[in-house]
């Protein structure tokens, strides 16, 4: 019996526009949120939140790209990007900041090396 990869490169999820999730998400491949989770995200690799998306909680993750709405905080091991149509109101830890014009970002950001 031949075992499946746990992640071929190419593997992702994604929570759509219309569903709601109260509570954690841990996961090991890239995730985007075009939909809304109220609670904790923890990803190993790559944060999308698309123009619907909308968290309210704590990110942790290794890159994040941000064109939705986050109230909460994110700690980021690489790079945090917050796009022209992001609404960002909290804290956020990351070795890398990109914000383009017109994004919002009310809070405090901390860059680590």
């Amino acid at each position: 019996m031949m075992k499946e990869p746990i992640n071929n490169g190419s593997s992702h999820n994604m929570l759509a526009a219309g569903t709601k999730i109260v509570g954690s998400i841990i996961t090991e491949t890239d995730i985007r949120i075009d939909g809304e989770l109220d609670g904790e995200l923890i990803c190993s690799n790559k944060v999308i939140v698309g123009t619907t998306g909308f968290i309210k909680g704590v990110i942790t993750c290794n890159n994040a790209e941000v064109m939705g709405k986050i109230e909460g905080k994110i700690t980021s091991s690489e790079v945090v990007s917050l796009k022209a149509t992001a609404n960002f109101q909290g804290d956020i830890v990351t070795k890398i900041i990109s914000i383009e014009p017109n994004a919002v970002f009310t809070g405090t950001c901390k860059t680590e090396k």
